[in-house]
């Protein structure tokens, strides 16, 4: 049997930021990694994604090819990023440029296709929790059709404490449920990093499910652990409160 044997509530989590550039996709492989070390079936999208490489089979992301190398379960490509849009700037843009009209029903029906092989599915956002899919449509609208709970990826950096409140207001207020977060230190420099790092539990109502350590780009080698991944999934899939988690 696998590890997830309660399939009642929501399979997967959808890994939402406080910004751009906040490690999304560093986040969320690692969170598959160590989801598949718990012994789960893990499946990975990213439904959205704005800037691609042309290659013999088609336009490419970079995150979403990330995210499906760290899934133990294939899919198609096209299932994993059903919008992979060429030029890297906010999605809206970048898909009126290619004429593309960007619904949340193929969205849905990816989701939908994956959860029938996995267990779990990881969904990682593209940009900000209100970065614009279209001219009425954003990132949260995407989030709230696959009614998946959210993790919330918060970049330490001199700002977090705000973007990090009012990104969780804005989900709550949407009807969205904030399963956890993951502290994810970007800034060298930034101080104070245990005080804020309070505040943010405080502000957040709830403790980090993982904080991740600075360190270059290419030495980047933090994990989440498979306890603390393994919690965080019990709680989205009991559609209970985070407990405090392992590191």
């Amino acid at each position: 049997m696998s590890a997830a044997a309660d399939r009642s509530g929501p399979r997967g989590l959808f890994v939402a930021g406080t910004d751009t550039g906040v490690g999304k996709t560093f986040v969320a492989t690692r969170l598959i990694h160590a989801l598949v070390a718990a012994g789960f079936r893990v499946a990975a999208m990213k439904p959205v994604a704005a800037g691609a490489t042309r290659t013999p089979d088609g336009w490419r992301n970079d995150d979403a090819l990330a995210l499906a190398a760290a899934a133990n379960v294939a899919a198609d490509y096209a299932t994993v990023n059903p919008y992979c849009l060429a030029a890297a700037v906010s999605p809206h843009i970048a898909a009126a440029e290619a004429g593309v009209h960007i619904e949340t029903g193929p969205i849905v029906a990816g989701l939908r296709t994956l959860t029938v092989q996995a267990d779990f599915v990881v969904v990682e956002g593209a940009g900000g929790w209100l970065a614009p899919i279209s001219e009425r449509q954003s990132m949260a609208d995407v989030a709230q059709a696959l009614r998946l709970p959210v993790l919330l990826v918060v970049g330490l950096k001199l700002g977090c404490l705000s973007h990090a409140a009012l990104t969780a207001a804005a989900i709550r207020a949407g009807g969205g449920r904030l399963a956890g977060w993951v502290g994810n230190a970007i800034d060298p420099h930034f101080e104070r990093v245990t005080e804020n790092l309070a505040s943010l539990e405080r502000l957040l109502a709830m403790p980090p499910a993982a904080v991740m350590p600075y360190a270059d780009r290419a030495e980047r080698v933090a994990a989440i652990s498979p306890a603390a991944a393994r919690s965080l999934a019990q709680s989205a899939l009991a559609g209970t409160a985070v407990e405090v988690l392992s590191v």
